[in-house]
């Protein structure tokens, strides 16, 4: 018999599993130590990735403006979701030694995106791992207000993931544990608003429309968008509270879908990440798992056991009966 989709939060009392694995994972086997490095060749990938979507700009600068909407949905989203993961890798500082090195990357891909948000992003991410699940720290919680408006229904988590950036954005101002402004944030705001008037007065607002919509779909109601229900929702085991993806398009976005393990050991960069699991298969073969981000973009709409409130949380007094341990 189906079960009803979840109308609060799972609360657990339960140590973030990432920490234990951590610890046994490198009495087990200390070897991957030796993952823990940087990868500066992820720079050379930015600006490719750049070069990329801002060529496409321009080769779309003269067309109507619904081939810019085909060409960002088809294409641009994909290599704006590279974008994301490497201001992730610069985020955990796995480009470059020096912290300023790290930001000029994030910065750099942050560009074709249009809105200033790696150096935010970087705050809310670090706050996310060091605090997972903690409803007033960690920004990747939806807020009790989505998720009540939006409930199971298959139209209401359409239009929700389709104004995805918006929600998260919102979000932010319930975490005050995290400073919204400093050096790094100014640089790239400053950076930011040069590029895009650059762009609009270089290549006019259709190649502008065309950056817009790369980005709005990257982290909205696309196959790719799918990567924000992916990590941390319940939608495979109702007390896995991270789930990885090993599917193709890891081979495009950097190994992003190796999220257990990324979550385990944050010091190891996207390429190897593989490694790390075939080092310590007997700690992830055994965790479930995706291989399709369609599949799961489709089932997290239409499964009407799924809200978004399918997550684990921690700190939130409720009726013992309902604690997972």
């Amino acid at each position: 018999m189906p079960t009803a989709a979840p109308t609060a939060y799972t609360p657990t009392e339960a140590p973030v599993a990432h920490h234990v694995r951590a610890r046994q994972l490198l009495r087990a086997h200390p070897e991957v130590k030796r993952l823990m490095t940087r990868n500066a060749g992820t720079a050379l990938i930015t600006v490719g990735c750049v070069l990329g979507l801002v060529g496409l700009a321009y080769l779309l600068r003269n067309q109507a403006w619904y081939w810019s909407l085909a060409a960002a949905y088809l294409v641009g989203a994909f290599i704006c979701h590279t974008l994301f993961v490497i201001i992730h890798e610069a985020t955990h500082n796995l480009v470059f030694k020096g912290q300023w090195a790290n930001a000029a990357v994030g910065i750099g891909a942050n560009l074709p995106m249009i809105f200033p948000s790696a150096m935010s992003f970087r705050k809310y991410h670090l706050k996310h791992h060091s605090a997972l699940g903690h409803f007033d720290h960690d920004a990747d919680l939806p807020d009790h207000y989505e998720a009540r408006l939006i409930q199971h229904y298959a139209i209401g988590k359409a239009v929700w993931l389709f104004f995805f950036p918006i929600f998260q954005l919102v979000r932010t101002f319930r975490c005050q544990s995290v400073v919204p402004f400093d050096k790094y944030i100014a640089a790239n705001w400053a950076a930011q608003i040069v590029f895009n008037v650059g762009i609009w007065l270089w290549l006019g607002p259709t190649a502008f429309l065309f950056l817009f919509l790369s980005f709005w779909f990257s982290v909205s109601l696309h196959p790719v968008g799918a990567r924000w229900i992916q990590e941390h929702y319940l939608v495979l085991s109702p007390e896995q509270e991270t789930t990885s993806y090993y599917g193709p398009l890891n081979g495009v976005h950097l190994n992003i879908g190796f999220h257990n393990e990324h979550h385990d050991l944050p010091g190891v960069p996207w390429n190897k990440l593989p490694e790390l699991r075939r080092l310590a298969p007997e700690f992830y073969e055994p965790l479930l798992h995706h291989t399709s981000y369609t599949k799961v973009l489709l089932r997290f709409i239409f499964d009407q056991e799924i809200s978004l409130y399918s997550r684990l949380v921690r700190g939130i007094e409720v009726p013992s009966k309902l604690k997972v341990n």
